[in-house]
Parts: C-alpha cells; sequence; structure tokens
C-alpha cells in the first residue's frame, strides 16, 4: 500500500511596502562622470580604489607603511602571503589536472576508445560550430573575452545547437552525437585492490606478528626438544591458527571492499533535472552532455562545467575546487560555473560546457581514489588492548627468562635427583644449550598464551556475521562500523518525508478568504480575483514547471516535493501557468533559504504595477501580514483574525501537516 505525505497550505494576502528591507531601497549609489576622471584606477594609492586594490597594489601599501606589531594590526585584512600561497596551490592543481588530462586524452587516443562511452579525439566537435578544446579552455580559464567572442551565452547556445529556454532536444541519437563529440559525463576510475594486497595486509597486524614469532620460534624449539614427530604441534597449531585469521579477515575486508564499490558508485549516480525539448526530466549525472540546460537551487551539486544563463542572488561554494572557504555570488560578470561545487544560495540555470575529464573535477576525481582501510572502534579498542596484552606477555617473559637464568647459572636450578643442573666447569656444553633452550621454550610460552589468537578471528567472523545479517534486513552496510554502532541503539530518529513515505505531497487542507476551505482544491468559493491573485503567486514564486504535452497526454509538474503539491493544487483551480508567465515578468527575486523560511519574487504586471508575492512558512508570512482577502476580494484588516489564523496552523501542525503560507 503506498503511502503518500501531506501538505497544508494557508492563504492570507500581504500588502507590499516600498520600503521592505529585503527588496532593499530603491536608491543606488552612482559615481558621476566627473568624479572618475580625476582618479587613476592603476594607481596603488587611489584611496576611492581601496575596496577591490590589486595585491600589488596592498602590497605596496604595506611596503609603504611603518607599522608597528604588523600581524596584530593586519589580522582583520587580506593576509598577501596566504593568498599567494592560495594562488600557487590552485595553479599546481590546475597543472596537475592538465597533465593527466593529456596523459588521458593520449592514452585514449591510442586506443581509439574510451572508458565508460566513446570519445573523439579533442579537435573533433562532429557537426557543431565550435572547438572542443577552446569550449573547454574557455571555461577552464574563466576568459570572458572568449566568451564575448562567441557572442555571450546565447552565440554559445546558438554554437552548441541547444536552446536556453528549451534545452536540447530530447532524442537518444541526439544525446550519443553530443557524446561522440564532447566527451561523456564520466572518467576513469582507479582499480580496487586486489585479493593479494588484502592478504598482505592482513598478516601485518601487530598481534599477528607476534604470534607469528612465536609460533617460529615454538617450531624450532620443539623440534630441538622433542623431535619433528611431537615437536611441531604446538608451533603448528598456532601457525594455522594465524594463517586462519589471515585468510578469513582477507577475505572479509575483500568482499567489504567489493561492497563498498558498488555502494560508492550508486552514491554517485545523481538524479537531477534537465531542460529537454521544454520539458524537466530526471536523468542521471552520468547522461549530462554538453548543451543541456540544468536549473541550479540551493544544495544543488553543479554535475558540470558551465556557463550561467541566467538567475537571482546565486552564490556557489567552490570550496571544493579552490580550497577556499568563501561564497562566490555568480551573475553576468562571473558567469563561469565548474562541477562539483555546491550550491549555497539562489536560484538560476546553466549551460553545460564542459564534461567528464574535460573538467577540473573530472581529472581530480581520476587522480585520487578513496582509502576504504578504516578500522572500527571495536577494532581500534582490541588491536590496543592486544597490543597492552603483549607488551605485558613480553615484559614477564623477559622477567621469568631472566630470573630462570640467573638461577641456573649461579647453581640454584635442581635436577629430579636435588642436585644442582650447572656445575661450573662440569657441566657440557651441550647440557647447557639444551636446558638454557627449555628455559626459553618456557619464556615463550608465556607469550603465546598471554596473547590470544583467536581474538581477531573472533572480531572479524562477529563483524561479518552482523554485516550479512544486516544485508538480510536489506540495510546496506557500507562500514563495519555501522554494524557495532547499530547493535548498540536503541532508538531511531528519522524524518517522515522521503523517508518513511513516497515523498509524494498533495495539498489536503486549504484555508483561503479568511475561512477554511470544504474542499481543498475547489474554486467555487472564492472571489475570481482571489483566484488570480493566488494563481499569479503559485505560477511566479516557484521553481517547478508545468509542462503540456504536444500530443494531449497528462500533463506533467516538475520541482520538489512540496513545489509539485502546490503547483498541482494552483493547477486545480484553474491556474493557467503559460499564460500568467507571459503576461507578467519577474524583476527580482529573493530565493527562499532555512535561515529566512521564504522566499519571494517581485512581479511586473502589464499595467506596470509590481506585486511582490511571498511563500514560506506560514507563521513567518503571517507576522509580516497586516491584510487579507476576504471571500468578497476585499482587503480586511489581519488583527480580528490573527488569532484564527494562528489557530489554524497549529491544527495543521499537530496533524503533522507541512504548512505554507502565500
Amino acid at each position: 500500500m503506498s503511502t503518500s505525505s501531506s501538505n497544508g497550505l494557508l492563504l492570507t494576502s500581504m500588502s507590499g511596502r516600498h520600503d521592505d528591507m529585503e527588496a532593499g531601497s530603491a536608491k543606488t549609489g552612482e559615481h558621476s562622470d566627473h568624479e572618475e576622471l580625476q582618479h587613476d584606477p592603476n594607481d596603488p594609492f587611489d584611496l576611492d580604489n581601496t575596496k577591490n586594490a590589486s595585491v600589488e597594489s596592498l602590497r605596496r601599501w604595506r611596503q609603504a607603511a611603518l607599522v608597528l606589531n604588523a600581524s596584530r594590526r593586519f589580522r582583520y585584512t587580506l593576509d598577501l602571503n596566504k593568498e599567494e600561497h592560495y594562488d600557487n596551490r590552485r595553479r599546481m592543481i590546475r597543472a596537475h589536472a592538465q597533465v593527466i588530462r593529456a596523459a588521458l586524452l593520449f592514452k585514449l587516443a591510442g586506443e581509439q576508445q574510451v572508458a565508460f562511452g566513446s570519445s573523439t579525439p579533442a579537435t573533433s566537435t562532429g557537426n557543431f560550430d565550435i572547438d572542443l578544446e577552446k569550449l573547454v579552455s574557455m571555461t577552464r580559464n574563466q576568459n570572458m573575452s572568449t566568451l564575448q567572442q562567441y557572442g555571450g551565452v546565447k552565440g554559445v547556445a546558438e554554437k552548441l545547437k541547444s536552446n536556453m529556454e528549451q534545452g536540447i532536444e530530447e532524442d537518444e541519437k541526439e544525446v550519443i552525437d553530443r557524446k561522440n563529440a564532447f566527451g561523456s559525463n564520466t572518467y576513469p576510475k582507479k582499480k580496487g585492490k586486489s585479493f593479494y594486497m588484502f592478504l598482505w595486509e592482513a598478516w601485518q597486524d601487530l598481534t599477528l606478528i607476534i604470534l607469528i614469532i612465536a609460533a617460529v620460534t615454538s617450531l624450532a624449539l620443539g623440534i630441538k626438544t622433542e623431535g619433528l614427530k611431537e615437536g611441531w604441534l604446538d608451533g603448528g597449531s598456532i601457525a594455522f591458527a594465524v594463517l586462519l585469521v589471515i585468510i578469513v579477515t582477507a577475505v572479509s575486508d575483500y568482499r567489504q571492499s567489493l561492497q563498498f564499490q558498488n555502494l560508492n558508485d550508486e552514491k554517485r549516480n545523481i538524479q537531477l533535472e534537465v531542460m529537454r525539448g521544454g520539458r524537466t526530466v530526471k536523468i542521471s549525472i552520468y547522461d549530462v552532455v554538453v548543451g543541456d540546460v540544468i536549473p541550479l537551487r540551493i544544495g544543488d551539486q553543479v554535475p558540470a562545467d558551465g556557463v550561467l544563463i541566467g538567475g537571482h542572488s546565486l552564490s556557489i561554494d567552490e570550496s571544493s575546487m579552490t580550497g577556499e572557504s568563501k561564497i562566490v555570488h555568480k551573475d553576468q560578470k562571473s558567469p563561469f560555473l565548474m562541477s562539483g561545487c555546491k550550491v549555497a544560495d539562489g536560484v538560476g540555470s546553466m549551460l553545460v560546457t564542459g564534461v567528464g575529464i574535460n573538467t577540473e573535477w573530472g581529472l581530480l576525481m581520476a587522480s585520487i581514489s578513496e582509502d576504504t582501510g578504516e578500522e572500527t572502534p571495536l577494532q581500534v579498542r582490541l588491536n590496543g588492548l592486544a597490543t597492552f596484552i603483549g607488551i605485558v606477555g613480553l615484559s614477564v617473559a623477559l622477567v621469568v627468562l631472566v630470573a630462570l637464568l640467573v638461577r641456573y647459572f649461579t647453581g640454584t636450578t635442581q635436577d629430579a635427583d636435588g642436585k644442582p643442573q650447572f656445575i661450573k666447569g662440569t657441566t657440557s656444553i651441550s647440557d647447557i644449550v639444551d636446558d638454557c633452550v627449555k628455559i626459553f621454550t618456557i619464556a615463550v610460552t608465556i607469550v603465546v598464551v598471554a596473547v590470544p589468537e583467536g581474538l581477531p578471528l573472533a572480531v572479524t567472523l562477529t563483524l561479518a556475521y552482523s554485516m550479512r545479517k544486516m544485508m538480510a534486513d536489506k540495510a546496506l552496510v557500507r562500514r563495519l562500523s555501522a554494524c557495532e554502532t547499530m547493535g548498540s541503539a536503541t532508538t531511531i530518529c528519522s524524518d517522515k518525508t522521503g523517508t518513511l513515505t513516497l515523498n509524494q505531497m498533495t495539498v489536503v487542507e486549504t484555508y483561503a478568504g479568511g475561512s477554511r476551505m470544504d474542499v481543498a482544491d475547489n474554486p467555487s468559493g472564492l472571489h475570481p480575483k482571489l483566484v488570480a491573485l493566488i494563481s499569479e503567486g503559485v505560477a511566479q514564486n516557484t521553481t517547478g514547471n508545468i509542462f503540456h504535452p504536444k500530443d494531449g497526454g497528462e500533463v506533467e509538474i516538475s520541482g520538489s516535493p512540496t513545489e509539485k503539491a502546490i503547483l498541482s493544487w494552483a493547477y486545480k483551480l484553474g491556474m493557467k501557468f503559460e499564460t500568467i508567465r507571459s503576461e507578467s515578468a519577474i524583476i527580482h527575486a529573493f530565493p527562499f533559504n532555512s535561515e529566512k523560511k521564504r522566499g519571494g519574487v517581485a512581479v511586473l504586471r502589464g499595467d506596470s504595477e509590481v506585486f511582490i508575492h511571498w511563500k514560506g512558512a506560514a507563521e513567518i508570512v503571517l507576522a509580516c501580514c497586516t491584510q487579507f482577502m476576504d471571500s468578497n476580494g476585499t482587503l480586511q484588516p489581519i488583527d480580528n483574525q490573527q488569532e484564527f489564523f494562528r489557530l489554524a496552523i497549529d491544527s495543521m501542525a499537530k496533524n503533522s501537516l507541512r504548512c505554507v503560507a502565500i
């Protein structure tokens, strides 16, 4: 039986204010032409240009000024040495990436094939009017002049035979042609460790090394003292136990490694939305091709290199590529986007210009591999215990060895007849060697008894058994430490949406016109003016989309689960999505984020009126409202109804509904 999450919706009208703090003031500072003529931007001592001063200018300022305790005085300003270090590191990473790329291209050219998809040499671009190397170089070097030569983003899109609004054609042959011309969004992976490498690593455990030494010593002494027939038993049994532990550990680690590789491939196979043929479709990140138009939202990973088509307050976290924890604002002056980076804030759309090994992220991923050889917390503690036991055992064995040797050579040790075993000048060399070997055997026995040879095997078998039991319950185990952690868990806290449910939402309860609607999506009880206002707010203030198939099939609604639920609800109310978007234009957007808990758009209507539509957490939006629109389409003060709306929000929250206000 399928289960779907529900979505509560509270609708109120918010009065527009021209001095909205988030919208910003209408006045902006401007420099007159006269002021610009007075200053030379290249002058390092030009005070009016210090905000965006070059590193060289700042360095000359530091050299020109004598400052006491400079490290303290300049602690809140740009660290020139650190900036130079970051710059050198970026250059080194890029140089390293280019060397790897050149080697890969050389290898692929010789083999006439590319792993994970075919590719042509760099100079071949199929039926497209742009050279691959120049396209990759433009994005990699973030060269604005080259972009302008191509005619900006629009010119690049035309050369790539892509539409900035509708994307490429939704055709399999089109996708294959682009992969052949520009490569696929994959990169060669390093081979995992072989089974023999796991065998090599397994025997290097400290406990096993002590046991191996003890086994060899016990075997040699046993054969020396008791002969080959019975003397090999003790040493051989220890050696067999050690060999069994090594084999079981290696097999378990090797199977875990294979499982981890499969899980890692699944983790990297991100599903994302792209525009193809005017509709939003979900594809694998590996299927992204050059020319694709990809919408970007907060939290998304940039799937490939590209240029920004348009956006609102788009900020990118490029720390994964540059090493600097700076959030970079992207606009038409800085439109280049690097794959592997995260969208920190805002919304936008990008045109893909580079994929796979033609991106720095792909080259870096091809040059590194993830180390999965970590020990579990239990293994770490047991290794510590085994080391402690080994040290204590060796210490006791050494003390016993010294004590027995002192007693022997001082004549204190006696044989079965009560006579001293060692008499100076009388006892033969052969008897002395035999007696010393027996004493040494006692010391080795102490070490063997002290170090538990079954401990590593017991730990390995227990963890492997736990992993198999969890997998039988359809719980994929990525790390063995998860078995220990889950074994100690008494309560599991989980979010509901998308984890315990199908992550499919619908609007089930609505308050509009100052009262609760009997049927959530029935517009009969609402004034046409209110329905029109709701429709405009939903159609413009959304990152989702509604697609009407040309063959007249079922309408396709895309976006986040919440967006899809609201769009579907408004569509049933009679919202004409494309018509509303064509009749009004968004002049500014305030993207939703978890801090503000609301997002909005400023919409310019055909009659030159500007409306600001907000959408977000019900209690946040309600606190900003001064009026609401009643069922007659007239604005009423919200003071008298404030408590009514608060009770409605509490009621929805108690029913585990996600409450949204417009």
